[in-house]
């Protein structure tokens, strides 16, 4: 008796090939039976304790995420949505070079400001919600390995969290590391990857800092420090270098970009590990994400692993009046927000006397920190390149949908229609502010960076951003934007669209056991009802510890997720079923 089978389905089995009808029989967290049919018939006929029935829907490999940030969230919950609604079985976190582990004792609260800065989580949230049962990375996988979760966790170790506890406050304020920290560091890295991190992250990210505004340790590391920590990372087993790139002030993003280009490369050629670099396309450089990808490819070529994380749709941030929005700083709005529930709020904003006096008020000013509190200044000139968002939503918008022309073709001012706008559906309305991989609307460049051998989908994000992007449906995304729903230019079989997030992220990573659907592989599968699929309208929750606030994006058309083997989601329903488990890297 098999413990579950998936019989009538259309098998799309992550590898790349044609898709065929089979059943599929499950034992033990592993696939044990596929069995074609045929229009005779044919398939499982062996019983089972359970049995989906997958006629007329697609059974798909759990989609591997290897850019997330539940570092904190892991503690806490164990669902990791939004990532779980979205057909994802694993999930990576520890990216962009800030995590929680090693911690010194009484130095908490410091890596709190530095993750709430960079990734926007709430800080109080964390400050509520993260257990603190370890000291050193070894320790934060023994805790996280207690727990008993939705989907499975890996996650690496970050450059800016080994910084501080080797270095203090020396590390913190990006003072260059001495040999002796060099060697202290390594040390580190090493012994969480042998204790099971799946790589080590860094950010030279200038826009990447804390809440107080400085940036993350690690920023401007020489070489000598990468280097060391490159090799310690290797020398722990197969894992994984994940880097937010950047250059220092005063140099051209081209400039930049190549320098980083150049270390990069030589660090995989001698380390012999992959080296994974987050790749946007930028208005300022609109190509430059072209000469990035060749010479990744060139070093592929070489039998040197370079890989580029890409974005599947522009990468922006999200506005309402739930969240940031452009009247932040009007006396009036102040005032209401101080006095009011959410609710009565908008009801409150609805009124035409306030909606007339908010418009007509100058701003207050700015402060320095927090990080985002300027944010409202950059919304107000922005109407020509903020959409509204729509439902379904539309993340291939053309330049007659910006507010600016709305505006023009009201005959109102763009900040009024912008008011506007955020009332509808009842306050919950969300305006989009596409920054990358959006320059002049040219969508091709996401098409050609997911057809590049050196380019690996990422950067969804899932677990922060909380109060500004939404991306961790990117999974979703992929299916019905990129395998079904375009218009504006080519797309991709649905058979491409699902090993761009099965085998090839899991490949990243070394993950051998999970990515396809074969006998003997980890049994995380997905059932799709494609022509229902739909991605819902991003909405603001407050559920997070101390009621912290975070964007979430929902779907429907989900039958059922399995991971290891357990229905944990059916029909877009959590099932309390918690199979997952951390993940530990080779050693």
């Amino acid at each position: 008796m098999f413990d579950l089978t998936i019989t009538g389905g259309t098998v799309v089995d992550g590898t790349g090939a044609e898709r065929f009808r089979a059943d599929i029989g499950v034992k033990d967290g592993r696939i044990a039976e596929i069995r074609r049919r045929d229009h005779h018939g044919g398939g499982i006929e062996t019983t089972a304790a359970q049995t989906i029935d997958a006629t007329g829907r697609f059974v798909t490999p759990g989609f591997v995420d290897i850019h997330t940030h539940y570092d904190g969230q892991v503690s806490w919950d164990e669902t990791l949505e939004p990532s779980s609604l979205h057909g994802v079985t694993t999930v990576v976190s520890g990216n962009c070079g800030v995590g929680f582990a090693p911690v010194a004792p009484g130095r908490e609260q410091w890596l709190i400001e530095l993750m709430e800065g960079v990734e926007d989580i709430p800080g109080t949230a964390l400050a509520e919600g993260i257990t603190w049962e370890w000291e050193s990375f070894p320790e934060y996988l023994d805790a996280i390995e207690k727990r008993h979760l939705a989907v499975d966790y890996g996650t690496q170790i970050a450059h800016g969290a080994v910084r501080g506890y080797a270095m203090g406050e020396r590390g913190a304020r990006n003072e260059e590391a001495t040999a002796d920290d060099i060697a202290a560091m390594s040390r580190i890295v090493q012994e969480a990857i042998e204790a099971g991190a799946l790589g080590f992250s860094t950010s030279r990210t200038e826009a990447h800092r804390a809440i107080d505004g400085e940036p993350v340790p690690g920023t401007y590391a020489a070489e000598a420090e990468l280097f060391g920590l490159g090799r310690a990372m290797a020398a722990g087993g197969r894992a994984v270098f994940e880097v937010s790139p950047q250059g220092t002030a005063g140099e051209s993003p081209a400039e930049a970009c190549l320098r980083e280009m150049d270390w990069m490369t030589k660090l995989a050629g001698e380390i012999e590990r992959p080296v994974s670099f987050t790749m946007i396309q930028t208005g300022s450089a609109p190509e430059l994400w072209r000469e990035q990808l060749d010479r990744a490819g060139k070093a592929l070529e070489n039998g040197i692993e370079v890989y580029a994380q890409f974005a599947a749709r522009p990468f922006g941030m999200l506005f309402g009046f739930h969240g940031y929005h452009a009247f932040t700083h009007r006396p009036t709005y102040r005032r209401l927000a101080a006095e009011h529930h959410r609710d009565e709020l908008v009801r409150r904003l609805a009124d035409a006397k306030v909606r007339a006096q908010i418009l007509a008020e100058a701003d207050l000013p700015a402060q320095p920190v927090p990080l985002f509190d300027g944010l409202f200044a950059l919304i107000q000139h922005s109407a020509d390149r903020i959409f509204p968002i729509g439902d379904p939503p539309d993340y291939e918008p053309t330049p007659d949908q910006t507010v600016a022309a709305i505006a023009q073709r009201r005959g109102q001012d763009p900040l009024a229609t912008m008011y506007d706008l955020m009332l509808e559906a009842d306050g919950t309305a969300m305006l989009t502010l596409p920054f990358f991989n959006y320059a002049e609307g040219n969508h091709d460049a996401i098409y050609d960076m997911m057809t590049h051998p050196a380019a690996v989908s990422g950067l969804s994000d899932g677990g922060a951003h909380c109060g500004l992007i939404c991306d961790a449906s990117y999974p979703t995304f992929l299916l019905t934007h990129w395998a079904r729903d375009r218009h504006r230019g080519p797309k991709f079989s649905l058979e491409y669209v699902v090993r761009k997030q099965t085998l090839d992220t899991a490949t990243l990573f070394g993950l051998s056991d999970r990515g396809v659907l074969g006998v003997g592989k980890k049994a995380d599968l997905n059932v799709i009802d494609m022509a229902a699929l739909r991605l819902e309208v991003p909405r603001m929750a407050y559920d997070l510890p101390a009621g912290g606030r975070r964007l979430i994006q929902s779907a429907s058309g989900y039958d059922a997720t399995v991971v290891n083997g357990v229905i944990t989601r059916r029909h877009g329903v959590d099932t309390g079923a918690r199979p997952g488990r951390l993940l530990r890297g080779v050693r």
